[in-house]
């Protein structure tokens, strides 16, 4: 019988034991902290709430959690007037990491002051957040940092693609708004890369599905969000890109190269529109003595060989235009941010072996989280936080975001958008933005509720300190441009 007994406690021991060591994500959790930082030289106090939230199906069950980070201002008792912003990044399949530690948030990575890493890892008061002119929450979709799937049984069709993202996002957002009792508040939602995607759909689903209204949409580093161009169109965009990761490293001829970057990019752009894209457009009609010349000018604003440019019959790829630039130093440019450099296995060849700036910023964002997670927002968890997440495959059929955007604005007077782009940035490169932004609202009947602005720096900005200070002010002018009178009717 004592033998029994011992046998018994043992396996209660070893069943407790794992129960306590199982990584599994609670439905609902949320620990806070309070905190001050000083932002433009004032003291704010506020709270960090790290917790989740759940996922819900349509019989009211949790098939999947959320793990999110709210920051309150805690010197403000009336919410009404105090705006919300919702935070996404992209991927799809990557955490809100990114503006959380390195944008907007109350802290920041340590980084040099052109966004490389340092070490010890950790991270610094933000002095530049906006967090003193509007509430913040971080989201990370499912799969992607401490987010997981629940129900195990779930299609996972319910969250990965364009269009179900959207749709499970809102309802959560929804949820958030109703808990947190923001629905007075003047809203934004912000997303960066991919999330330029889910957030021009989020806000014209959001009004539709649940009549939520929004003051603002931010589409840092956009996509091409639907909006249709390709063949010389998209290829022809890429050319001021071209010019101004050029012009960086010196690769341009003396007449542009001793101008400063502000006044080569708009002939770049004229060019681009103007000469090389109906150039493109008649392909092989084009004259030899034509191409020629076509390939002459090109070379002269895209800082590679005229032969290269003839080898690809004037539609030169992002990738080979990364390999190509600094061949002849041995070295690579980045594509996110193509100031950073990076070295192959070998010269030869027509693509890079791997982009130097996302492997940089891999390497400071990271640990920095965990660090922060644990030490700062005090949230233990067993989990991995996923910097990316498998998401795959994603369904990216029937997108029409940027349409969406456009439609949501004209159902909403109050609804504005502004643009931030690096014009380093060779993946959503910014000339691409500002043609996005043309046909959001092609008749131009709402451009005094739009705007773009350019930063010398890539993909994320903001890890260059200058353009930290600038394009978080340019969220704050924003924010406060957008603000609506009281009593103010919504109407044309």
């Amino acid at each position: 019988m004592k033998k029994n007994i011992l046998i018994l406690t043992a396996l209660l021991c070893y069943t407790a034991a794992n129960a306590q060591v199982e990584r599994a994500l609670e439905a609902e959790s949320k620990v806070e902290t309070t905190h001050t930082v000083t932002i433009k030289g004032k003291s704010v106090p506020y709270r960090a709430t790290a917790g989740t939230q759940p996922v819900w199906n349509a019989d009211g069950k949790p098939i999947a959690s959320l793990f999110y980070t709210y920051y309150e201002r805690t010197d403000i008792s009336d919410k009404t007037t105090r705006p919300l912003v919702i935070s996404f990044n992209g991927g799809p399949g990557s955490a809100s990491i990114w503006m959380h530690l390195a944008y907007t948030g109350p802290q920041v990575l340590k980084i040099d002051a052109e966004g490389y890493p340092l070490q010890p890892y950790g991270t610094k008061d933000n002095p530049h957040s906006i967090l003193d002119v509007a509430d913040i929450v971080y989201v990370d979709p499912v799969n992607t940092g401490y987010s997981r799937i629940l129900d195990k049984e779930v299609d996972r069709s319910t969250f990965f693609g364009i269009n179900a993202d959207i749709e499970y996002l809102a309802d959560w957002v929804n949820t958030f708004v109703t808990r947190q009792n923001r629905w007075a508040s003047p809203k934004y939602l912000i997303g960066e890369s991919y999330g330029t995607t889910r957030v021009a759909g989020l806000v014209s689903y959001l009004q539709n599905s649940y009549w939520m209204y929004f003051n603002g949409v931010i589409l840092v580093s956009p996509t091409d969000m639907g909006i249709e161009r390709g063949g010389p169109v998209k290829m022809a965009n890429y050319l001021p890109y071209f010019t101004a990761t050029a012009w960086y490293h010196g690769q341009l001829p003396p007449a542009l190269q001793n101008k400063d970057l502000d006044e080569i990019l708009p002939e770049a752009e004229a060019f681009a529109i103007n000469e090389l894209l109906p150039a493109m457009v008649k392909g092989g009609s084009l004259s030899k003595t034509e191409r020629e010349a076509m390939a002459e000018k090109m070379a002269y604003y895209a800082g590679i060989s005229k032969e290269s440019i003839l080898q690809h019959n004037l539609m030169v790829p992002t990738s080979f235009f990364w390999k190509e630039l600094l061949r002849d130093e041995g070295l690579t440019v980045g594509r996110l941010d193509s100031r950073y450099r990076g070295i192959d296995r070998q010269d030869a060849g027509m693509n890079y072996d791997f982009d130097p700036a996302l492997t940089s910023w891999n390497h400071a964002f990271a640990p920095a989280f965990n660090i922060y997670a644990r030490n700062v927002l005090k949230y233990e968890t067993d989990l991995t936080y996923n910097l990316f997440g498998p998401v795959r495959p994603w369904d990216r059929s029937n997108e029409t975001t940027g349409y969406d955007l456009g439609t949501a604005m004209r159902q909403n007077p109050y609804l504005h958008v502004m643009i931030q782009s690096g014009y380093y940035d060779g993946g959503t490169d910014y000339f691409n933005a500002k043609y996005s932004l043309w046909h959001i609202d092609p008749t131009a009947k709402m451009s005094d509720r739009t705007s773009f602005k350019g930063y010398r720096s890539g993909h994320m900005m903001y890890l260059r300190a200058e353009d930290l200070a600038t394009s978080n002010q340019d969220i704050r002018d924003f924010i406060e441009q957008s603000k609506v009178m009281p009593d103010q009717p919504a109407k044309y």
